[in-house]
């Protein structure tokens, strides 16, 4: 009777191991392992062309197991706390000297991951076709948060319009201008705004991501704007400390591939500038 029960005991445990083993629990546990493998990472942007450069990358990063979810915003100011309070993995709109303003004047521990493309700054006007138009008294909007503000005042130092106190401090204000032989008048509003006031002043100093964002094409549309050799690269931002994570690591590479670099060319036909 012994060696029965036991025969039968070991024909079960056979089974068992026979159903454990089967090719359909195989591929099961091998989609686990592969869901449990795949990453997701949030990056905040703002629409263009961040946002738009991170949907081309999506299929690339789904091949390297990463799964990329956009949060778009429209100012300057929400992307960088909702990346200090983990609403975010990252961010991508900003270049380092507004990043560095920021975080000091709000206490965050955020850096640079990596550059990725040059927005030149230019001045855009309704009313007036060439430089040499800008008559005495022209009223003038610019940027109003201090990094992009400084940098459209030099833009336009550099123009010879105007003169600052320093030659090439960047948290200058129309406050420090010592020269203003056309007795430009200066009106400073949200960045994001300036598209949308161009019917009211003679000329603006827009970003260029609104001012493609408000139809405007800085090639063709600007009156002057920076050169190629702009210190302004748009860099990707994280918390310090997540510079080595391997999907930030992974997004820089593809951010700076080949790929993205003829993307940029092709669709923006030098209005923006690869900066890798």
């Amino acid at each position: 009777m012994n060696k029965v029960l036991k025969l039968a005991t070991a024909l079960l445990l056979t089974g068992a191991l026979l159903v454990g083993c089967s090719p359909k629990q195989e591929a099961d546990k091998s989609a686990l392992a592969d869901s449990a493998e795949t990453k997701t990472i949030v990056v905040g942007a703002t629409p263009l062309p961040h946002s738009e450069l991170l949907e081309f990358i999506k299929p690339q990063l789904e091949k390297e197991g990463i799964t990329l979810e956009i949060t778009e915003f429209t100012d300057y100011n929400t992307p960088n706390l909702a990346l200090a309070d983990g609403a975010l993995d990252a961010n991508f709109f900003q270049h380092v000297p507004y990043m560095e303003e920021f975080a000091a004047k709000n206490n965050l521990e955020i850096v640079s991951a990596g550059k990725v493309h040059v927005e030149p700054m230019g001045v855009y006007s309704k009313k007036i076709a060439s430089a040499d138009e800008i008559a005495n008294g022209a009223k003038v909007a610019v940027p109003n948060d201090p990094t992009n503000e400084g940098r459209a005042l030099l833009l336009l130092q550099s123009n010879g319009l105007i003169k600052l106190k320093d030659a090439a401090a960047l948290d200058q204000t129309p406050k420090d201008i010592v020269e203003n032989p056309k007795n430009l008048e200066f009106t400073e509003l949200e960045a994001a705004q300036l598209p949308r006031v161009l019917d009211d002043v003679d000329f603006a100093v827009i970003n260029t991501n609104y001012a493609l964002e408000g139809g405007l094409n800085p090639v063709k549309d600007a009156l002057f704007a920076e050169g190629e050799d702009s210190p302004y690269a748009n860099i990707v931002t994280v918390r310090k400390g997540d510079e080595k994570r391997p999907e930030i690591v992974k997004l820089i590479e593809v951010l700076n591939s080949p790929e993205v670099k003829q993307f940029i060319e092709e669709k923006y036909e030098g209005s923006i500038i690869p900066a890798f």
